[in-house]
């Protein structure tokens, strides 16, 4: 049996993804671009700059769909939002989490990435390496442990056969309990 999204539990949704992954890859790249201005291409000869546009455009997308399908799955399966203070009452291991442990910071990274490509940011593409680099960190020191905590040898289970950032070529499958 598949859960609904309910109206109560919508308006929890768009509040996690407004105030964190909508400030991450709207609210900051839009201060920066208004301050910094855009530059299409870095600046380069159109003739290098314009095959940005497609994997600029191809990453954002990807990854505006990478996101939305994740935010659905801790709705549905997880019963909870993507924010820590909300966060889900169950674990997520469905979709795209079968193939890589944050699949929703692999779309916020590509949107970033998409991004300073189409507009041709240098200043974003620096936004990009640190929002990278600050979840790098993050989440084996701070997200993980507390996961561990939380969801026990589900969790452990997991994560020794689900990679936690470059995606398996084929799906993990959840091994049966009563097996």
């Amino acid at each position: 049996m598949r859960a609904r999204v309910t109206s109560t539990s919508a308006a929890r949704q768009v509040r996690a993804v407004l105030l964190l992954p909508g400030l991450v890859t709207i609210g900051v790249p839009a201060l920066i671009v208004s301050r910094s201005g855009a530059n299409a291409g870095f600046g380069l000869d159109p003739v290098f700059a314009v095959p940005l546009l497609v994997p600029g455009v191809l990453l954002v997308v990807g990854g505006l769909l990478l996101v939305v399908r994740t935010v659905v799955l801790f709705a549905t399966l997880g019963e909870g939002t993507l924010a820590p203070w909300d966060a889900t009452s169950r674990l997520v291991v469905s979709g795209p989490y079968r193939r890589v442990r944050n699949p929703m910071l692999s779309g916020v990274f590509a949107i970033l990435l998409g991004e300073s490509l189409l507009l041709g940011s240098l200043p974003l593409l620096l936004w990009f390496g640190g929002v990278v680099l600050v979840n790098v960190v993050y989440m084996p020191l701070v997200e993980e442990p507390g996961l561990s905590r939380r969801f026990g040898e589900e969790y452990e289970v997991y994560c020794a056969n689900v990679p936690r950032w470059i995606p398996r070529i084929r799906a993990w499958h959840q091994p049966n309990p009563a097996s």
